[in-house]
């Protein structure tokens, strides 16, 4: 019986939902994490009726400190040998800096960069074993700087950093680590951070969660290091490499300014 598991935070919704599905349809027996307990029960379910792999569920909130140590301690009770790590779990702050709630930054920060690191960390000896895969989901928002978003942005380009210089270190292991940028997508992302009425979601195409999952589960199989999701996110990036940089900032406060 292979007791091999993919874990997978941020389970619940959008992509790391589809991440799920992607995962599910390859066969791969899942541990779902999320805060939200109802939908990782009709996730594991469905996935189990559909592909007929293992799940298991374990409710966690890694935006509390130290929760991916019990995160981890839960998994080694389970007795299950983790193969491949998905850090998907991640939320923004919209607005501006002065004005923002510092818990929540605070929170933002342990979750998209502090929990991230610890797992990769705890971890790390099993997926030697396995020569297992790591995906960390970074953003296209990890090559600016963002206005009205600037801690988001900042912990983005702290997974992209963090992942291409693990992957190097990591390589002479067997374990490939691969930093995935997506831009923009259609999930619960923007209403939770609150800039569902910036212009970055109404003047740019904004593709479903699966297909930008689809294109992540295909990129950490083939080992890249970083993937960044649409061709139109690609060219963008080439273009605005010659860019002076007090230009994009100015360009990216535009995008995220709420409609007019």
């Amino acid at each position: 019986m292979n007791n091999t598991f993919a874990l997978i935070t941020g389970a619940s919704f959008g992509i790391g939902k589809e991440i799920a599905k992607v995962m599910a349809a390859h066969k791969h027996n899942l541990i779902l994490t999320a805060r939200s307990e109802a939908p990782l029960h009709a996730l594991a379910k469905e996935l189990e009726e559909q592909y007929h792999i293992s799940t298991h569920i374990i409710v966690c909130d890694l935006c509390v400190p130290d929760a991916a140590y019990q995160l981890c301690k839960e998994i080694e009770n389970l007795h299950c040998s983790i193969d491949i790590l998905v850090n998907n779990a991640g939320f923004g702050v919209y607005g501006e800096f002065v004005d923002s709630d510092l818990s929540k930054q605070q929170d933002l920060m342990q979750l998209n960069c502090i929990a991230l690191m610890q797992l990769c960390k705890l971890l790390s000896y099993q997926l030697k074993a396995n020569k297992g895969k790591i995906l960390n989901i970074a953003s296209v928002a990890a090559f600016y700087s963002g206005p009205l978003m600037a801690v988001y942005y900042a912990s983005k380009a702290f997974v992209l950093s963090f992942s291409e210089a693990l992957a190097f270190e990591l390589a002479p292991l067997g374990i490939t680590v691969t930093a995935h940028c997506p831009g923009p997508t259609k999930s619960n992302f923007q209403q939770s951070a609150g800039m569902h009425k910036s212009r970055l979601f109404s003047t740019m195409p904004v593709p479903d969660s699966y297909p930008v999952a689809l294109h992540a589960y295909k990129a950490m199989m083939k080992g890249k290091t970083i993937a960044i999701h649409g061709l139109s996110n690609r060219i963008m990036l080439i273009l605005s490499s010659f860019v002076p940089r007090f230009l994009k900032v100015k360009a990216v406060h535009a995008f995220q300014s709420s409609k007019a």
